[in-house]
């Protein structure tokens, strides 16, 4: 608890979930991170989606889920972080990803079926409200991305043998 100057990002760190990672290269003033991988990864119900599993070996991965960090407090090759982003910033992600093409979809599909009363009709909307919501979806994830809001933060320092699962 008290350790100084070791957290870049103290304010709203507590609304932050956070992850471990390890430095893995050092570009000027850019560390490369990659997640650092639990015991419990590979064994879980999702561990299909999150990379876990795969074509490939768990090496290269990993190598695919690196991921950069812009400010770093003299961190070196071999280091252990603690890298956390914000609660909202996961939901405000979330929502562009999956709500709004799914509502952009059943709107047009609705208003589809409204206008024309045609199942081809209502088909073609809601392929094409899809369409329309995953553009949509991609120039909001662009404006987040370039606001800075997805991006992890450096907190501190990972202690000796600390997880990321806190119980």
């Amino acid at each position: 608890m008290g350790e100084p100057s070791a957290s870049v990002a103290d304010v709203g760190a507590s609304d932050m979930m956070e992850g471990i990672a390890n430095v893995v290269a050092v570009d000027g003033s850019v560390v490369w991170l990659e997640p650092e991988q639990t015991g419990s990864c590979g064994s879980c119900a999702s561990s299909g989606v999150c990379g876990a599993k795969g074509i490939g070996t768990v090496a290269s991965r990993l190598e695919v889920r690196r991921f950069p960090l812009a400010t770093h407090p003299g961190l070196k090759v071999g280091d252990r972080v603690v890298v956390g982003i914000r609660e909202d910033a996961l939901v405000k992600a979330s929502m562009t990803i999956y709500a709004l093409p799914l509502a952009t979809m059943f709107a047009a599909g609705f208003l589809a079926q409204w206008a024309y009363g045609s199942d081809g009709a209502t088909m073609a909307a809601t392929f094409a409200g899809l369409g329309v919501g995953f553009a949509f979806a991609r120039l909001r994830a662009r404006r987040l991305s370039a606001s800075g809001q997805m991006a992890p933060q450096f907190l501190r320092r990972a202690r000796l043998g600390e997880t990321c699962h806190v119980e």
